[in-house]
């Protein structure tokens, strides 16, 4: 499994536009790419922060992702995010939601 995390500073006063362009346009979107299996976002206190986690089932599928829909999903933050958003990317070693399993090294 692979993940995405996209930090971004929200304008100030914007985490319910913010919860609602999620809910209403991107995980919509989201839904609809090859591989997409999850999304959780975090919304730091008071309002400043926030970052998303998307989970993918393969690198190559959120790699494709992020060269075709991920232009629009920013598009559709540039409303409440200050900046452009820090995308990272991480192999997924552990979950129990997902019910993955650290590898064991001998």
């Amino acid at each position: 499994m692979f993940a995405r995390r996209v930090v971004m500073q929200l304008k100030p006063n914007c985490v319910p536009e913010f919860t609602q362009r999620l809910e209403k346009e991107i995980i919509p979107l989201l839904r609809k790419q090859n591989g997409f299996q999850d999304e959780i976002t975090f919304v730091a206190s008071g309002g400043k922060e926030a970052f998303g986690m998307s989970l993918w089932d393969r690198k190559e599928n959120a790699e494709a992702y992020n060269r075709t829909t991920y232009a629009e999903v920013a598009k559709i933050l540039d409303k409440v995010v200050v900046g452009t958003p820090q995308v990272e990317t991480y192999e997924v070693s552990n979950s129990t939601f997902h019910k993955i399993a650290a590898p064991v090294v001998a």
